[in-house]
């Protein structure tokens, strides 16, 4: 596992086109900080009683989320912003909620409902972890593990990946990683750091660098989806799930990208990581529109098509996190903090729902699934959580849940 190799030499890095855009010094105070966070609080408390015992669909309609039960892979964002809330107010009526909620994800890993997939890392990451390491509750360090030990069932050795989704046994579905995996991977580096067991970190560590080598093209735009043969590990193909073509570039793909490989160089400290980090975050913002949000497929850049605020939430979240890690005097390092604050600053002033009073998400413009017309046009509520997460890591030396 340990062996797999990629060399990020093999991505072209595009520079930054506008470096005029991104060059200029971007400042945020901290009271419009503060502000901003006061509106996503409204709304969390507008639906607080709703969504204690159940959890928002994982997109809106007509800008509300319908309450349903804890089965989506989803449910963890709204879980993530109650410990969220709670740290930025210390307010315990948020922990109540969210320790409630920890309940509910233990009972579904141990009954596993809804656990065939690798997204068990976005629901178990923050739900339980970021429980255990705000509050140490052992119930949930305990249905993290869980989690974590279901994950790695999903591992093919000779391809050195996790699989997505799908019956590991189907030969239609076998062998199929996905970009969004790389978000999944910190449950399975946290699991090594807790039970001092390498055998999570070195699962995490091959499927990464195989994303890096597979997923990523080499004009560093990436695919949604690629296939291995599992049983000889020899690479098939690249296409699409969600984007708008195979050989386009879905937008929230790309951000899971640009956050997803700077969280495993954190675990693995593989410098590569974050080179390709630059240069896929660089083909990102190299195709933003005037406001900096981008449209839900990056080949898009004007026009009419819907925009995915979800995944400039997501891009923003990544930016800031590569700022923690380059050096003062990489050159990009700015670019990325001032590009980060600018997409922030757009989604507040031009995508929340301040306005809405009815609606009880928060980014407006967000695109779930284009091709199977859900959640189009709406919130979402992974938009919610990240871009909560973005403000919240410029108000304070936030520590990760990833």
């Amino acid at each position: 596992m340990s062996n797999v190799r990629f060399d990020a030499t093999e991505v072209r890095d595009e520079g930054i086109f506008q470096s005029a855009k991104y060059g200029k010094s971007e400042k945020i105070t901290r009271d419009y900080v503060e502000t901003a966070i006061g509106h996503v609080l409204k709304k969390i408390d507008q639906s607080l009683n709703q969504f204690t015992d159940q959890f928002p669909a994982p997109s809106s309609n007509n800008q509300v989320y319908k309450a349903i039960d804890n089965v989506e892979w989803t449910t963890s964002f709204w879980t993530g912003m109650l410990w969220l809330a709670y740290e930025v107010t210390n307010d315990e009526k948020y922990r109540r909620v969210a320790e409630k909620q920890v309940q509910s994800f233990k009972e579904r890993i141990e009954n596993r409902v809804s656990v065939n997939h690798h997204d068990v890392g976005f629901l178990y990451t923050l739900s339980c972890v970021s429980a255990f390491k705000l509050t140490g509750n052992s119930d949930a360090k305990n249905a993290a593990l869980e989690a974590a030990d279901l994950l790695i069932t999903r591992y093919f050795e000779k391809a050195g990946i996790l699989q997505a989704w799908g019956d590991l046994k189907d030969p239609k579905q076998r062998g199929r990683m996905i970009i969004d995996c790389n978000m999944n991977l910190p449950l399975l580096y946290w699991a090594s750091e807790v039970t001092g067991d390498q055998k999570y970190r070195e699962i995490a560590s091959s499927h990464v660098k195989q994303a890096a080598k597979y997923i990523v093209r080499e004009d560093a735009s990436t695919f949604h989806t690629f296939y291995m043969d599992p049983d000889t590990g020899v690479p098939l193909k690249g296409d699409t799930h969600q984007g708008f073509a195979d050989d386009s570039c879905w937008a929230r793909g790309q951000a899971w990208g640009m956050y997803g490989f700077p969280l495993s160089y954190k675990y693995i400290n593989d410098w590569d990581l974050m080179e390709l980090s630059k240069k896929i975050s660089n083909y990102f913002l190299n195709r933003l529109p005037e406001d900096h949000v981008c449209y839900w497929d990056l080949i898009f850049t004007e026009g009419e098509e819907e925009r995915d605020s979800s995944a400039a939430a997501i891009a923003a979240c990544g930016m800031l996190e590569m700022v923690k890690c380059l050096p003062l005097s990489d050159p990009y390092r700015d670019y990325y903090q001032n590009a980060a604050i600018k997409i922030i600053k757009s989604l507040h002033q031009n995508y929340t729902t301040e306005v809405e009073g009815e609606a009880n998400g928060i980014l407006k413009h967000a695109v779930y699934y284009k091709g199977g017309n859900m959640g189009v046009d709406e919130s979402c509520i992974w938009g919610d959580y990240y871009y909560f997460e973005s403000l919240v890591r410029l108000l304070k030396d936030w520590k990760l849940y990833w």
